[in-house]
């Protein structure tokens, strides 16, 4: 049950002219005591699509291992891989067929197939295309800073430094986002990790 206790965080995606940023931190938490401080937020789901999670972690990593197993069996199925809007309607299928007894979720989902693509679910399967969002209990700081400052179609490393100046911005603020950072970019190359090292001396 410690597990699906924890709560409270810090996604961002950013849709750039190449590309597609997700990051999140990296701290758990249990009412006020910090259960992690180094929990993944941000899973890959194939090479060329990605995810972020806020919410109930037991919840997430569900959704997070479904959504890998049905979009390996539609490639070998298929012989292709999924578009990213295909994707997210799966995903978004799956939380609206559980609204009865939903998962207490809120994701991002990104990726690259013709362009890149990016898009937030809620617990009840909306689904929406969004080219900047922010999301869990750090976001209302995290805007503060992506809305001052982010520019449609600007380059992905350059959503990279905009999506670590947000983030260190809501864990000063925000009590339950803290720790580290973690950011992957998405772009036409595939699914990369972001070395934050030289981002986070600033």
């Amino acid at each position: 049950m410690e597990r699906e206790t924890r709560k409270g965080t810090t996604t961002i995606g950013l849709l750039g002219k190449d590309g597609v940023v997700l990051a999140s931190e990296t701290r758990a938490t249990m009412g006020t005591m910090i259960a992690n401080k180094e929990v993944e937020k941000v899973f890959k789901i194939q090479d060329h699509l990605g995810m972020t999670t806020a919410g109930s972690v037991a919840d997430a990593q569900k959704l997070v291992r479904t959504l890998q197993v049905e979009t390996n069996l539609y490639q070998i199925e298929r012989k292709e891989t999924i578009k990213v809007e295909a994707a997210a309607t799966l995903l978004a299928n799956i939380l609206q067929e559980n609204r009865w007894f939903p998962y207490w979720v809120q994701l991002l989902l990104g990726g690259y197939d013709s362009k890149p693509r990016l898009y937030s679910l809620d617990a009840v399967g909306s689904m929406i295309e969004e080219k900047v969002v922010s999301t869990g209990s750090g976001s209302p700081f995290a805007y503060g800073v992506l809305e001052n400052k982010y520019k449609e179609g600007q380059p992905t490393d350059e959503n990279v430094k905009l999506a670590v100046e947000a983030l260190r911005a809501a864990m000063e603020r925000d009590a339950m986002s803290g720790n580290g950072i973690n950011v992957i970019k998405i772009t036409k190359k595939g699914y990369e990790k972001v070395d934050t090292s030289k981002y986070l001396k600033k």
